[in-house]
């Protein structure tokens, strides 16, 4: 079974649909804490650079498909059109000004839950792909982000050490897939403060998991909660203590067990905001598989199992990344994830 390629075809796919709602404003669902009268006011006045994509965080994570692709798989046709739109979008919407909006909202004190954890790692993550630019824009652009960045960094660092439960979900509250974004951040940016406390929480937290249940999928998941856990200790842990911990903690790979982790959970209505989460949870199992097959040595033949595993959870969903805009202003991250080389 083979693997999709990430092409330029399949970039500029994926960029276009980016392109077509970062900015648009409506429809929207506000995560919005009044404090006042004034505080009555739509999405691009509250939030004048990541006010599309129908949410913050689908926002957020807009920016960053197109600064991935931007980087990588659009970067070797510098005349491209789309690329040319992305670099027009970033020059317009990434502004000191319109960045400081964002900060003030997002820092007081009075929304400190603004969009914990999801939005808080996945602006981490942004941050860690605009510092992997290297060309001045691209510098530009990460400068400006930072002082957000730092907002939701400090907010983690107060969080973590209170944070005696994880949150076990397969939807925006998962304390797994928040810290594996983090730590993708905070190891770059060689953010050792943050780093520490995550691998400290998720040891905490998942560290003596062992023969999990897998419990899933839930009705409007998307993401694995048992998958995403191990995603987030490949990454904690170094690879001679993450090999024994997945033995222990899903040990009969090899039966394909539990059988719903190797099995595409079926989309019943993908105009339903909710039950169209199921195709991301298809896109993120196989960005899981991919990273753990990895992980796991060359001989072992649980490697395999995981890629097919992989490659059918793609094709199942990969298919809808567009087609109903509850699924397409966020598929293609997910879908993204789950193809990149990394």
């Amino acid at each position: 079974m083979t693997l999709p390629v990430l092409d330029h075809a399949t970039a500029v796919h994926f960029a276009q649909l980016a392109l077509s709602h970062v900015q648009r404003e409506y429809p929207n669902k506000l995560d919005h804490v009044l404090l006042n009268d004034g505080d009555a006011m739509g999405p691009a006045a509250l939030h004048p650079v990541f006010h599309g994509s129908f949410d913050w965080h689908s926002c957020v994570h807009g920016y960053w498909l197109l600064a991935t692709l931007y980087r990588t798989t659009l970067a070797n046709d510098p005349h491209d059109g789309t690329r040319t739109r992305i670099d027009a979008l970033f020059e317009s919407q990434f502004t000191a000004e319109k960045m400081h909006a964002e900060v003030q909202y997002a820092a007081h004190p009075s929304r400190a839950g603004f969009e914990r954890p999801y939005g808080w790692a996945w602006i981490l993550a942004l941050q860690a792909e605009l510092d992997r630019h290297e060309h001045d824009a691209g510098r530009r652009w990460a400068a400006v982000l930072q002082p957000l960045t730092d907002v939701f960094a400090s907010r983690f660092m107060a969080f973590l050490p209170k944070a005696t439960y994880p949150i076990r979900v397969g939807t925006h509250f998962s304390s797994a897939f928040a810290c594996r974004l983090a730590l993708e951040y905070a190891d770059a940016a060689g953010h050792t403060g943050l780093s520490a406390m995550v691998r400290d929480a998720a040891k905490r937290w998942f560290l003596n998991d062992h023969d999990c249940q897998a419990w899933e999928p839930g009705g409007d998941d998307f993401l694995s909660s048992a998958l995403m856990e191990a995603e987030c200790m490949r990454v904690v842990l170094d690879r001679a203590a993450f090999v024994p911990w997945f033995d222990a903690f899903l040990p009969r790979v090899l039966a394909r067990e539990p059988a719903t982790l190797f099995t595409p959970a079926f989309v019943s209505d993908r105009s339903d905001g909710k039950i169209a989460h199921l195709d991301g949870l298809n896109l993120s199992r196989a960005w899981c598989w991919r990273a753990i097959a990895r992980a796991l040595p060359a001989d072992d033949a649980r490697r395999q199992v995981a890629h097919d595993t992989a490659v059918a959870h793609l094709a199942a969903s990969l298919p809808h990344v567009a087609g109903d805009y509850m699924g397409e202003h966020w598929l293609a991250t997910f879908a993204l994830l789950a193809l990149l080389d990394r």
